[in-house]
């Protein structure tokens, strides 16, 4: 009979959305174990842009700092252009600047940042921690199959090592293996396709000597505007020699020439080049009809996939983790309401749903762009068609690709836990973002030097509270609600700020922050009945 182990939650997959997942649920004391059927290494890192959501996310659980440090060239530039060859004649840039001269972020104390996922796979392993040493991340171990009861799920395990087989019993599983997910299948959850499938390589190199034979034309995306095929970017990957170029199969026939060929092509200098890996892979778009099943709950690819026009799809997943990992530690603490889980699917799916069709009409843009017989040309013809196409570039909104707040944090959640307004609309708040609307993530504003409102989220339930002049103080009206949460078990702290920048951010003088960092509920006045206001936010009402 196999050892059976006994936790609250059980994660299937060690991604960046598991790993995430499991920061999540540490920083909360739920006890949970994640199996990850790979070793833990990348050879052909597809990851490498973290948007400012994920790194506010990271920046709670304690690893922005290592993300920051993990080795991309703060000197680097972060640039798109968009090149007959790189190397060659260069048609239109996006100009951004480098990690150190970019211009400074005011709405996210956490800037994207460049982390491949040959460097974000180890570290976040050391964070969350190995098993059997420091931590319950167990590398090399398969699900076999997997019930669930009206109790939780019992997952049969396989050490692929040993051959060890152990049974783990668990409050919740959650699958977060890709997007083949046998979890999803086995909880018979269709997830149709949106849009058609494309077939791509992806060609991994070394060229050490390419950066400085590019000198002022160094990037960070190049996006070839050679054929249907090379149309796509090349990427650096770690900024030290190191670059990723995306191959569309269905372009035509070169698409199937050797990956030096390939790479040779799209480049207009001559410069030593070394393949380490050529990866055939599907580009879809998908969103699971359902999130949940009974105890099982999907999250990151497991739950959808898009095209990766626009560095959503990684940032979508840890958002969703986010979202999941502080419902499931209500549940398991027993202050949750019985509607709280479900309110995964009900704000995720729409956000996965966005993501997916804004992804795909950056892929769109670039798959439908026509290219010109003579762009390549050194002729005043050729001159002309690149100053023509710079135009259309511009005007074709390209910018969208690299600069989609409302894709990354500005959306806002919509379902039983979050209380609609009804005070009187603030008129110039309609398009203004971030904003401090229910459902929306709370607005950054720095309390003081290196200390962001962000920073005040995350252990539970905050009610800000800003004091107005005259009248009863803030902070005496907000204690009827520190014992209606006390009473039913809920975390509240409330912190009452006399900033008027960061109150004139907030807008209003009352906001009620949830503990992922978004608006449950805010007011010009204190609602009379607090225990129904901890009710509606904890899903039980």
């Amino acid at each position: 009979m196999n050892p059976v182990r006994h936790t609250d939650v059980l994660v299937v997959g060690g991604g960046p959305v598991g790993m995430a997942l499991a920061l999540d649920l540490r920083s909360r004391g739920v006890d949970h174990i994640v199996i990850e059927a790979g070793d833990g290494s990348v050879s052909h890192p597809k990851v490498s842009n973290i948007g400012p959501r994920s790194m506010e996310f990271f920046r709670r659980w304690g690893v922005a700092n290592r993300i920051r440090q993990a080795g991309w060239p703060r000197d680097h530039t972060l640039d798109s252009v968009w090149v007959t060859r790189v190397g060659a004649h260069e048609v239109y840039r996006l100009p951004v600047g480098t990690s150190e001269t970019r211009r400074p972020f005011t709405h996210t104390p956490e800037p994207d940042e460049i982390c491949p996922q040959h460097w974000l796979a180890p570290l976040l392993a050391d964070a969350v921690g190995r098993a059997p040493d420091a931590g319950p991340l167990h590398l090399g171990h398969r699900l076999d199959g997997f019930r669930q009861d009206a109790d939780g799920v019992v997952a049969e395990i396989t050490d692929q090592a040993s051959g060890a087989a152990t049974t783990v019993r668990a409050r919740y599983l959650v699958g977060s293996d890709g997007a083949s997910s046998s979890i999803r299948k086995s909880c018979d959850i269709t997830a149709p396709a949106r849009h058609p499938t494309q077939v791509f390589r992806n060609i991994l190199f070394r060229a050490p000597d390419l950066g400085r034979r590019l000198g002022t034309g160094l990037a960070l995306f190049y996006f070839l505007l050679l054929s249907d095929s090379l149309r796509f970017p090349m990427r650096a990957m770690d900024g030290r020699g190191l670059f990723r170029l995306s191959v569309r199969l269905d372009g035509g026939p070169e698409a199937a020439q050797p990956a030096q060929t390939l790479i040779e092509r799209a480049l207009a200098v001559d410069t030593p080049i070394e393949v380490l890996s050529d990866h055939r892979w599907h580009l879809t778009h998908r969103v699971a009809e359902e999130f949940r099943d009974g105890r099982v709950f999907l999250v990151g690819d497991a739950a959808h996939t898009l095209s990766p026009s626009g560095g959503f799809g990684m940032n979508t997943g840890i958002a969703g983790a986010a979202d999941l990992g502080w419902k499931l530690a209500a549940e398991l603490a027993g202050w949750a309401g019985p509607a709280l889980l479900d309110t995964y699917r009900a704000e995720r799916r729409p956000v996965a749903e966005q993501a997916v069709e804004e992804a795909n009409r950056n892929l769109v843009r670039t798959m439908s762009r026509s290219i010109p017989d003579d762009l390549h040309e050194d002729t005043p013809a050729g001159e002309r068609a690149r100053v023509a196409m710079a135009d259309r570039l511009e005007r074709s909104g390209i910018r969208r690709e690299f600069d989609a707040p409302m894709i990354h944090m500005g959306y806002r959640y919509t379902s039983p836990v979050i209380v609609p307004e009804t005070c009187p609309p603030l008129t110039d708040e309609s398009e203004q973002r971030p904003n401090s609307k229910p459902g929306s993530r709370a607005p950054h504003a720095w309390l003081r030097p290196g200390v962001s409102t962000l920073d005040l989220f995350g252990d539970g339930f905050r009610l800000l509270c800003f004091a107005e002049p005259g009248g009863t103080p803030a902070d005496a009206r907000c204690d009827g609600y520190e014992r209606a949460f006390a009473e039913r078990r809920v975390p509240l702290g409330v912190t009452v700020c006399r900033d008027p920048e960061v109150a004139a951010v907030y807008r209003r003088p009352f906001v009620l922050v949830r503990p992922d960092g978004h608006v449950a509920w805010r007011g010009d006045e204190l609602p009379a009945d607090p225990g129904a206001l901890a009710d509606t936010v904890r899903g039980a009402l």
